[in-house]
């Protein structure tokens, strides 16, 4: 096949740009003119001017989640109690008898006034049908009383909050391991539900771009969903695939190591937890405020048997402490991880001091941000962080350092759309507001960087994936216009026209009008 009479940005820096691409099979052949001659009668695909990219990955996406999320109710963009209950409301009725009411994406620091989310206003619109509302940040659970009897007042873990009101009885709301324990114990969606909503978020996720995930959901047992998706051949996404922290001594004892599977299905690394939000309150900070769900030494533990067993380590790190002892933790282990080049990451690593910015450098760990976050959260972190603000979602701090710096989405905490959180890293802002902090903002190229070619740098597969350059695989995307001869305004306004991986088309193939 050769694609032509379009822009082909190639993100190689020896040849950024061509003007037609050649694919033989699953794999880039190179340009038109050097290898047209080893291609048996190529198709030839009009671009009509349109360009070209190496598809999108998500480096941080909770997929069946997300893709669960599609069919539930969703809260986002509520301003009070009042409209979100409304929201609830119009749920209920088709909710079958039995079953649960399943929602997210409420944040009650966006609403006014700012309320505290309770049982009681819960039980008001859904009467007895069991009710769970996870938050944006899904580290808090709102539950009405229909649902917190299911747990027999068996509430509380170590490493988790119950809200309680002035009488000592659970408000409702649940954070952190206490959420988590609750809904894999009485919420938990059965594997039916994931794969068969998985299956259509994947044709989604497809239609914007996407050709591969990092996901996040190896606790709710997404290597099965995406096992099953990929026998039936319906996984058209590369899945780099995580796993709980308590799977450690178990793959060590069956020899399983990291980059175990196949081209479109991966094991990939071991996922851990420092700390809470900052929508939550929960986020560990050198205040002494938050909660500390892993602790600095746990972490070192949990990285030096991960890294024996051959996996690298993604924590999640919200607050300045969380974020500085968990550097802490891959400094003291490095002889265990970095001579058997494995490659760590910190997950969001929101807040940071700027004596811990250049350590993600010095050490060899990557930042796997979300660009989207930044302009999301500005005025949560301007209210619960302020004076602070200069190190949080510090993007272009971290580039400046040399970091390894890695986009996702974190779906469904935000829309799965790379397009969406290119231009919010470009932007700083997803409104008609100034940019938030606008020193941080990142560069296209740098947007496109971290979203199409150093995802592949961290799963060891640079070889493979992320640029357009012959040899490697034929994952890319096609644009109705060119981003890198946009405006930075126009950059919404960009269209994904189709999405090719390995070579077969997975999202409108051509011819285009």
């Amino acid at each position: 096949m050769i694609l032509e009479n379009g822009v082909v940005r190639t993100l190689d820096p020896a040849l950024p740009k061509a003007g037609a691409l050649a694919i033989a099979g699953a794999i880039v052949a190179g340009g038109v003119g050097t290898h047209e001659t080893a291609l048996a009668s190529p198709e030839r695909v009009d671009l009509g001017g349109r360009c070209v990219l190496p598809g999108f990955t998500d480096s941080h996406v909770h997929f069946p989640t997300w893709a669960l999320a599609q069919r539930q109710v969703r809260l986002e963009g509520t301003h009070s109690l009042e409209e979100t209950l409304a929201r609830v409301a119009g749920a209920v009725g088709a909710v079958p008898e039995g079953r649960w009411l399943r929602g997210l994406g409420w944040r009650n620091g966006d609403w006014s006034p700012s309320v505290e989310p309770t049982k009681e206003a819960l039980d008001t619109v859904t009467g007895d049908v069991p009710t769970a509302l996870m938050a944006r940040d899904y580290h808090s659970l709102w539950l009405n009383s229909a649902a917190l009897a299911r747990a027999n007042g068996e509430l509380q873990v170590p490493g988790g909050v119950v809200e309680r009101d002035e009488r000592g009885e659970p408000t409702g709301v649940l954070r952190e391991e206490c959420a988590w324990h609750f809904r894999d114990m009485h919420v938990r969606p059965t594997h039916e539900e994931m794969v068969d909503a998985s299956r259509a978020g994947i044709r989604l996720a497809n239609s914007r771009g996407v050709v591969a995930v990092h996901d996040k959901d190896g606790w709710l047992g997404a290597l099965a969903v995406f096992q099953e998706l990929h026998g039936e051949g319906a996984l058209s996404l590369r899945v780099w695939q995580s796993l709980p922290r308590d799977y450690v001594d178990r793959l060590a004892e069956i020899g399983i190591s990291a980059g175990l599977g196949d081209d479109f299905l991966r094991v990939g690394y071991i996922k851990a937890f420092m700390d809470g939000t900052l929508g939550s309150q929960t986020a560990r900070m050198l205040d002494g405020s938050g909660v500390e769900i892993t602790s600095g030494a746990e972490l070192e533990d949990i990285v030096r048997r991960s890294a024996k067993a051959g996996f690298p380590v993604a924590v999640h790190a919200i607050g300045n402490l969380a974020n500085r002892e968990a550097l802490d933790a891959f400094e003291a282990t490095q002889d265990e991880w970095r001579p058997r080049g494995l490659r760590p990451r910190i997950e969001h690593a929101q807040l940071l001091t700027a004596e811990d910015v250049p350590r993600f450098a010095a050490l060899g760990v990557a930042a796997s941000v979300q660009f989207s976050h930044a302009p999301s959260d500005r005025d949560l972190a301007d209210r619960f962080w302020g004076g602070l603000t200069d190190g949080a979602y510090a993007f272009r701090s971290l580039l400046d350092s040399g970091a390894h710096v890695v986009n996702g989405s974190d779906a469904p905490i935000e829309e799965l759309d790379p397009l969406a959180g290119i231009a919010a890293g470009v932007m700083r802002t997803i409104d008609s507001r100034p940019s938030w902090h606008p020193e941080q903002a990142v560069t296209l190229e740098d947007a496109l960087h971290t979203t199409c070619v150093a995802p592949a740098w961290l799963e060891g597969a640079e070889r493979r994936r992320g640029r357009l350059v012959p040899g490697q695989l034929a994952d890319l995307v096609v644009l109705d216009r060119d981003p890198l001869e946009c405006a930075p305004e126009e950059l919404r306004e960009l269209e994904v026209v189709a999405t090719m991986v390995g070579g077969r088309w997975v999202h409108n193939p051509p011819p285009w009008d």
